[in-house]
């Protein structure tokens, strides 16, 4: 169930981890009152760090880019699933092994950072392989190289399995895309082998977060359920879900046990405020002006107010009929009531 906060969640937490793309920018640009929300939770004492799948750029590229948007941040605020999946090999190769990598200057940068040597083919002798996004500049003949190092049995690794990124000419091949082409390649294999992932939602990426932060409470931020809301779970900490990404109501509302956020709001503005309790009322629910209940193959709700409380009611009846499974209601009529 999502929870409630009688304390601003700046407060309630010490640390915030927060996704970047439909979070803090949407297209190369802020998302709406995210600027402003940042500064006023870092004002406030609360740390904040970003945390990335995107293996192809530099923490000091990504600290650079949200200064240009207003957003104070430096490098050692970033942490990337390169810098996760780096430490990944380096705890299993050699001091200075050679590693093959498919990737951007993000996971190269973060490969030497551990002591390790980046080569370019099957024929060097790698001790490891390793994929992240390259972005559209990454040669075919690469992925090559990395199907003919797993096909001789070379310890595979992905920095994540994203298999699709927003651009801002709509929706690309992501690092998941790539790690499908060394699949294919590979199932020839009596056994065919499978990468170590670090990114989210995998725990090497909630540990590399926790180990460059020491956050000792600390709340994930993101859109996305299956990933950020998912990995919140696999660490075992408290999560808000903010609507200025991929995720809508509907979404939201049929999710997973491990896709259910703790804590829910429109946007970054959510980091400031209290978060208001979910009451049961019989078999109905109620958040604020709204009570909510599950119906004959629909949600039902009534009342008036805050839309995100007739939301956070929704969830809590569209959970409950759900248990451990989704839920397979209607959601249509009372998400059209709030605008959602």
């Amino acid at each position: 169930m999502l929870r409630s906060s009688e304390r601003a969640l700046s407060d309630a937490y010490d640390t915030a981890l927060l996704d970047l793309d439909g979070v803090v920018y949407a297209g190369g640009e802020a998302v709406v009152h995210a600027v402003e929300s940042l500064a006023a939770a870092r004002s406030g004492g609360m740390r904040l760090a970003y945390v990335t799948n995107n293996a192809a750029r530099t923490p000091q590229t990504v600290a650079d880019h949200l200064t240009r948007l207003g957003v104070q941040a430096e490098p050692t605020d970033v942490i990337t699933s390169a810098q996760a999946v780096a430490r990944l090999i380096a705890e299993q190769v050699p001091e200075g092994a050679r590693v093959l990598c498919a990737g951007g200057a993000g996971l190269r940068v973060a490969l030497r950072e551990r002591g390790l040597t980046v080569v370019e083919s099957a024929d060097d002798d790698p001790a490891a392989v390793v994929q992240g996004y390259g972005g559209p500049e990454l040669p075919w003949g690469r992925l090559a190289e990395v199907a003919i190092a797993v096909g001789r049995g070379v310890p595979w690794f992905a920095s994540n399995t994203d298999l699709t990124i927003p651009s801002g000419r709509g929706i690309a091949p992501g690092n998941g895309a790539a790690v499908e082409v060394v699949r294919i390649a590979t199932r020839w294999m009596r056994d065919a082998p499978e990468p170590q992932v670090a990114g989210k939602p995998q725990l090497p990426m909630h540990r590399e977060t926790i180990l460059r932060t020491g956050a000792q409470r600390p709340l994930v931020i993101g859109d996305r359920l299956d990933t950020d809301i998912e990995g919140a779970h696999e660490g075992r900490v408290d999560s808000l879900l903010v609507l200025t990404g991929v995720t809508d109501g509907t979404q939201l509302l049929m999710a997973r046990p491990e896709h259910r956020p703790t804590y829910v709001a429109a946007d970054l503005r959510g980091l400031l405020i209290s978060h208001p309790r979910v009451v049961p009322e019989g078999v109905d629910w109620r958040c604020g002006g709204w009570t909510a209940r599950a119906g004959a193959g629909a949600l039902g709700l009534d009342g008036e107010g805050e839309p995100l409380d007739g939301l956070r009611a929704l969830c809590a009846a569209a959970w409950t009929a759900a248990g451990d499974g989704v839920c397979e209601l209607d959601p249509g009529k009372a998400l059209a009531r709030l605008g959602l």
